[in-house]
C-alpha cells in the first residue's frame, strides 16, 4: 500500500504495463518519442550553429537546450540564480556533504517516463521515497485533533480512515469514470482517453476539488471530508488544494502521479547539472566532446534577463543583467510565467493578448519546507512503555498532522549514518503562516508541535547543524511553488500549453516559445517541465524549417489528432 487513501483500482506490473504521465489532455507518448533511434528531428544545414536563447536554467530549459544542441543549434542559456530551478538541492554548513535537503522537487513517480529517460541518461540512481504508509516507510503516525494513531499499514488505522478511503474511491468512480480512464491510459487507448476526458472537461471545468467531494453522496459526511483533507492520498493532506479545479486533481490520480514515489540519490539538482556537462554521443554540427557548458563562456550561463522585445524581422531581442543585448531568430522562455509581468520588461507584442491574459491569470500555490541534519536515524529506535518494556513501535514516524508542521518526513541512508528530517512541508495558507519567521524560529515552533506528538522523544539533542528553509512565494525569481488552476482556468491553460503550435499565430507573434511545468497540464511535476521542453524543441525545429523522421512524429506532427479539448469562448 502506497497511499493513505488508495486509488480506486489496484494494478501490478505483471498485469499491465506501467501508466505514463502523458495525461488525458494531450495523450502523446513522449517516452516513445525520446526512445526512438531516429532522434527528435533535424534542421536544415543552413541553420546549423544558429543561436537560440533559452531563458531559465531549470530542468525545462536545460532539457530544451540539450536537445537543441544535439540538432546543431547553439543554445544560449540565461539563468538569474542557479542551474536547476526548483530542482534545488542544498547542504548543511559544517556537515558531511552527503547530507542534503531537497528544497523543491524531492519525489518522482514512475509514471514520469519522459523524466526517467533523462534520469537514466545521466546515470542517476533512485530509491523509494518515505511517503505516508509507503511499503518502505517503517511507520506512519496520523495525529488529528490531539489524537495520534500509529500505523505500519492502512489496516492499522481506525475504521473511519478506511471509510474515507472507500468514499474517495466511490467519488472517483461516480464522478470521474476513474476505472475506465485508468484502463484507457494504461493501454494508451487515445480515442477512449479523449472521449472520457472531453465530457469531464465540459462538465467539471467550473468545479472546485471541494465542490466535487460535496457533490458525491459518498462524501456527505463533513467529518469524512475533513479527514480526507488532512490525510489525503499518496503524499498526505490535500485540503490546501480544495479551492483548485478538480481537473487538476483528476490529472494526478489518473496518471498515478501520487503513487510509488522515488527520490534521486544525492539530490535532484544533479539531473540538470549533469545534462549541462554531458557530451552527447550523437550530435550534429558540433564536434564530439561538445556540451552545453563548453558552448558557454567560462562554462556558465548568461545572467538574468531584464528585457525582452521584438525587433525588425521578427527578431527576439534579449537584454541581460550585464547590459548585453543580443537578437535571436528564436527563443524559449522556461522561467515561471509571472516573471514576464514583473522582473522582465516586455513588449506587449511578444504574445497575443489572450496569451497575456492567460499568463496574468496563472494561479501559483505557496509552499515551504524546513530541514535539519541529525546524528543518526534515531526514529528507528524502539519505544518503551512506563515499565521500560519495548513496545515494538518506532519512537518516531513519518507524521501527518493538523498541527503547524502538517507533514514530517524522515530521510536516512542507513542506521549508522547521519540523517535528515524534513520537519515540515506545507502549502498555501499553511505555508504563509511560516513566512515571517526565520529558519531558527520555524524550527522552534516545529519542535514544540512534534514534542506534543512525541513527548518522550528529544529531537533537539540529535540535531547537528543549523536548519535550512525555503518559502517559494518569497523567492524573487519564482514568487510561488507551482501553478494550480482555479475553476474556469482550463481555457487559459490550453492557450499556454498549445503556444508551441505557432503556424496558427500571426507571423509577428512567432519565434518565442513558452515551456516549463507551469505551461504543462501537470504543473508541480518535473515530467511537465520535460514534456513542454520537448514541445518547444519541436516548435523551434519547425520554426527553422526542420522536420522529424517519418517513423517518429513529434508532438506538433500529431497535434491535430490529439489536440486538447477546446471549450467555447462565448
Amino acid at each position: 500500500m502506497t497511499s493513505m487513501v488508495p486509488n480506486a483500482v489496484e494494478h501490478t506490473d505483471e498485469q499491465q504495463p506501467p501508466i505514463t504521465m502523458f495525461g488525458p489532455d494531450f495523450p502523446y507518448a513522449y517516452d516513445d518519442f525520446l526512445a526512438h533511434p531516429a532522434g527528435l528531428g533535424q534542421i536544415p544545414a543552413t541553420g546549423h550553429g544558429t543561436e537560440v536563447a533559452v531563458i531559465g536554467g531549470g530542468l525545462s530549459g536545460i532539457v530544451a537546450a540539450y536537445e537543441l544542441m544535439k540538432m546543431g543549434l547553439k543554445p544560449v542559456v540565461y539563468e538569474a540564480d542557479r542551474i536547476g530551478g526548483r530542482l534545488r538541492t542544498v547542504g548543511f554548513d559544517g556537515c558531511d556533504p552527503s547530507l542534503t535537503a531537497e528544497m523543491g522537487a524531492m519525489r518522482f513517480p514512475p509514471s514520469s517516463t519522459a523524466l526517467q529517460h533523462y534520469i537514466d541518461l545521466v546515470g542517476l540512481e533512485t530509491v523509494p521515497f518515505p511517503n505516508p504508509l509507503a511499503e518502505t516507510t517503517p511507520s506512519t503516525v496520523v495525529d488529528l485533533k490531539g489524537e495520534s494513531h500509529y500505523a505500519e499499514t492502512v489496516e492499522d488505522l481506525p475504521q473511519v480512515y478506511r471509510d474515507v478511503a472507500d468514499a474517495w474511491n466511490k467519488c472517483l468512480e461516480e464522478g470521474a469514470d476513474f476505472s475506465d480512464m485508468n484502463q484507457a491510459m494504461r493501454e494508451r487507448d487515445v480515442p477512449r482517453i479523449r472521449e472520457i476526458w472531453a465530457k469531464l472537461v465540459e462538465k467539471l471545468d467550473n468545479q472546485t476539488f471541494y465542490g466535487f467531494l460535496c457533490d458525491s453522496e459518498a462524501f456527505k459526511s463533513f467529518r469524512h471530508r475533513e479527514i480526507f483533507g488532512q490525510v489525503g492520498f499518496g503524499t498526505g493532506g490535500w485540503d490546501t488544494d480544495f479551492p483548485n479545479s478538480i481537473l487538476e486533481i483528476l490529472r494526478v490520480v489518473y496518471t498515478e502521479a501520487d503513487d510509488h514515489h522515488r527520490g534521486i540519490v544525492g539530490g535532484s539538482q544533479q539531473l540538470p547539472l549533469r545534462l549541462w556537462e554531458r557530451e552527447p554521443e550523437k550530435i550534429v554540427h558540433w564536434a564530439q566532446g561538445t556540451s552545453l557548458a563548453t558552448l558557454h563562456e567560462g562554462g556558465e550561463p548568461r545572467p538574468a534577463v531584464t528585457r525582452l522585445h521584438r525587433t525588425a524581422g521578427n527578431g527576439i531581442t534579449v537584454t541581460d543583467a550585464n547590459g548585453d543585448i543580443r537578437t535571436y531568430q528564436a527563443a524559449i522562455f522556461t522561467a515561471q510565467s509571472w516573471m514576464l509581468l514583473s522582473k522582465i520588461a516586455c513588449d506587449d507584442s511578444l504574445f497575443p493578448i489572450d496569451h497575456w491574459t492567460a499568463i496574468e491569470r496563472t494561479h501559483y500555490m505557496e509552499s515551504s519546507k524546513l530541514f535539519v541534519p541529525v546524528d543518526r536515524p534515531f526514529w528507528l529506535d524502539k519505544a518503551v512503555d512506563a515499565e521500560g518494556n519495548e513496545t515494538g513501535r518506532d519512537v518516531m514516524s513519518m507524521t501527518l498532522t493538523d498541527r503547524m508542521t502538517r507533514g514530517t518526513y524522515l530521510l536516512d541512508d542507513g542506521p549508522d549514518k547521519p540523517a535528515v528530517i524534513c520537519l515540515s512541508y506545507t502549502w498555501c495558507d499553511d505555508s504563509l503562516k511560516w513566512l515571517p519567521l526565520s529558519a531558527n524560529e520555524r524550527m522552534e515552533v516545529m519542535l514544540k508541535s512534534l514534542g506534543e506528538i512525541y513527548p518522550n522523544v528529544d529531537i533537539r539533542k540529535h540535531v547537528i547543524g543549523n536548519p535550512v528553509t525555503v518559502s517559494w512565494e518569497n523567492e524573487p525569481y519564482f514568487m510561488g511553488a507551482f501553478k494550480a488552476n482555479l475553476p474556469g482556468h482550463y481555457r487559459y491553460q490550453r492557450r499556454l500549453f498549445t503556444h508551441f503550435m505557432q503556424d496558427r499565430l500571426p507571423e509577428d507573434k512567432r519565434g518565442i516559445f513558452l515551456a516549463g511545468d507551469d505551461i504543462s497540464w501537470t504543473a508541480g511535476w518535473a515530467e511537465g517541465a520535460v514534456q513542454t521542453a520537448l514541445n518547444a524543441v519541436w516548435g523551434v525545429m519547425h520554426h527553422f524549417g526542420g522536420t522529424t523522421d517519418a517513423t517518429n512524429p513529434g508532438p506538433g506532427d500529431v497535434y491535430d489528432e490529439i489536440a486538447p479539448v477546446e471549450l467555447p469562448e462565448d
